[in-house]
This record gives C-alpha cells, structure tokens and sequence, in this order.
C-alpha cells in the first residue's frame, strides 16, 4: 500500500512540488540505521576569518546568501524527511560530510520535526574549514567515546579520521569516517595523499580488531577513490567480493558496491564515481552483536534528486553557477540488526 506524501514549499520565489508515492514503513526496535552525505558544502554566510571560506559568503564567488542556505537546509531535510517515511524513523546515525560547523549542522537539524538528536561535533584543521558532523538517537543508540586521528600531510591539513564506540541494544559497535583529501589537479598527483589516509584508517581498525578479532566495525565516508583503487582494494584490504571476502574474512572489509546495481553516488568528468563507500567487518557475520539485514546497503535517491540524461546529482552549484539542488553526491543507507 502506498500513500502520497504533498510537500509544496515556497521559499523566497522557489517553488518546491515534491509529490511522492513513497511506501510507509514502521521502525523496528532491533534495525540500527545509518546515512551518510555528502551534502555539497554546507556553509553559514559569514566569513570565518580562520578558514578559507569567503566563497561562501553573500559577496564571495558563490554568492552565497541566507536565502540559498535557507533553501539548501530545506533541500536536505525533505530527503531526510523522505528516507524516515519510507523507512518509519530517521536513520539513527546521520552523518553529513562538508559541514562548516555546529551551528549551520544544528539549523539543519531543526527542520526535521520531532527528531530526538544529539550531536557529536568534532572540528578538523581543514582550511576550508568543513567537516564530517554527526547526530545520533540517543533513544537508539548509546555513545560511549570518540577518537580522531589527524592525517600527517607533511604540515598541510585535511579532515580528520574520527573513530565512534556506540552501542545498540547493549551491543557494541565502531563507527569509523573518513572525508579523504580530493582529487584536485591531478589523480596521480593527489594519490599519495589518501594511501596515507588509507594507512592512518587501517592503523585504526587494526587496532580494534587486536582487541577483537569479531568486533562489528562499519567504515563508512567520501575516500575520492574508488573500491578498486590501490587505497581501498589493498591499504585498507576491502573487498567487493562477498564470496572471497567470506572464505578469507580475517583483517578484511566488505564494500558494500559489490551488494549494489548502482553507477556511483557521484558524477564528474562525464562518468559516474563510487566514491562514497560503506564497508563492514567480518564480525557482522557472526552470530553475535550486528548482523547485515535483508538489502543492507543502499546509494538512496529520488527523481528530483536527480538530473539531466545521466540521471546524474542535481548538485547545488557547478562551478561559480548556482543551479539551487541537493547535493552533488547521493546518500549511502546501512542497515543491520542487532541481536
């Protein structure tokens, strides 16, 4: 059965019809959610003198104003909206990549009525000044510490690693993101920089795995690198193949890309890009703790989410133009069930 759900919002001249026949769902008690985005630079309007984020600003390149912003954060929240209907609650960790800070990541939160968030901000040294924000449902899930590693660029900065220990019907669990440096200039180029961020996250999950060998770790995050690149496939020893990753499962990672019928979550250069990834652990194959559920794995959008023949992200700018979408990057949704 399906209802349809009417939003029509007008915002300072935009006009947003979005009617969807989206199938409701209920929540289950014993699923843990999480969602990951990109959301394409989510910045306040003003200039933070201690970053490099004048751009954003009503008289920077992108001109950036409280209208946009207002329009961006209503973007965002109705595909949040969106994923809670279909799925009968808000994911119970969201974690949004490219966020300026507390406060913008806190407006954004208010326009989602009736969450029961908390957040779990950490501020990296990147000189655009974003970073990876988190929320949680502290009805859900419980969060019992974080660590973050600071990636060694030879004194140029870039996002942290930040390590979560969260636990779900008294299960543990990590919760390990990463926002790896881009690949601005030059792939080849710009390379040596992620094999290090590959390097600083399996130094991480090595560590946990000492403690553990069955500790249910899921990776998730933008690596700008894609499964099969050198980064991925070898430093952090994720595999698309569940077949092989399950006869030899020992210090290994599934990626999630193997469990999907999917081009990419991104689409530059005139092809599509995997670079926003999901990979889990071995011991989400135990019988203990987190479990993978039915589909477990998702690269989420919707038609107005979307754009031009490619079906490509109906991004919010494409270069200094402003075009007024979502996000240049879709959403990744996991789902597990804890025993």
């Amino acid at each position: 059965m399906q209802k349809q759900v009417a939003l029509i919002t007008m915002v300072s001249g935009f006009l947003l019809p979005l009617l969807l026949p989206v199938p409701l769902a209920y929540a289950d008690d014993n699923r843990l959610s999480i969602m990951w985005w990109n959301v394409e630079n989510l910045f306040d309007t003003d200039d933070d003198p201690v970053t490099e984020d004048s751009d954003f600003t009503p008289g920077g390149k992108k001109r950036w104003t409280k209208k946009k912003l207002l329009l961006k954060c209503m973007r965002l929240s109705h595909i949040i909206k969106v994923v809670q209907h279909q799925k009968g609650s808000y994911p119970d960790i969201l974690v949004l990549c490219e966020v300026e800070n507390q406060q913008v990541f806190n407006r954004l939160l208010s326009f989602l009525p009736k969450n029961r968030y908390k957040t779990a901000y950490h501020d990296s040294d990147d000189p655009r000044g974003i970073d990876i924000a988190l929320a949680y449902d502290s009805t859900s899930v419980a969060l019992d510490s974080t660590f973050s590693r600071k990636i060694d660029l030879k004194g140029k900065n870039t996002r942290d690693i930040t390590l979560y220990s969260f636990s779900a019907n008294s299960n543990p669990f990590f919760l390990l993101v990463n926002h790896w440096p881009s690949r601005a200039l030059d792939t080849a180029w710009s390379e040596p920089k992620r094999l290090l961020a590959a390097e600083a996250a399996r130094s991480i999950i090595d560590s946990l795995m000492s403690t553990s060998t069955h500790a249910d770790i899921v990776v998730m995050g933008d690596f700008n690198d894609e499964p099969h690149d050198r980064s991925i496939r070898e430093i952090l020893g994720a595999t698309t193949d569940k077949k092989a990753f399950m006869e030899n499962p020992e210090k290994k990672l599934l990626n999630c890309w193997g469990e999907l019928d999917e081009k990419g979550s991104c689409h530059f250069g005139g092809r599509w890009l995997k670079f926003d990834q999901v990979m889990v652990s071995s011991g989400l194959f135990d019988e203990k703790g987190l479990s993978l559920s039915e589909n477990a794995f998702s690269c989420f959008h919707i038609p107005h989410m979307q754009t031009g023949r490619s079906a490509r992200p109906n991004a919010t700018y494409k270069g200094p133009k402003y075009l007024g979408g979502y996000s240049d990057h879709f959403p990744m949704l996991f789902e597990a069930i804890t025993r």
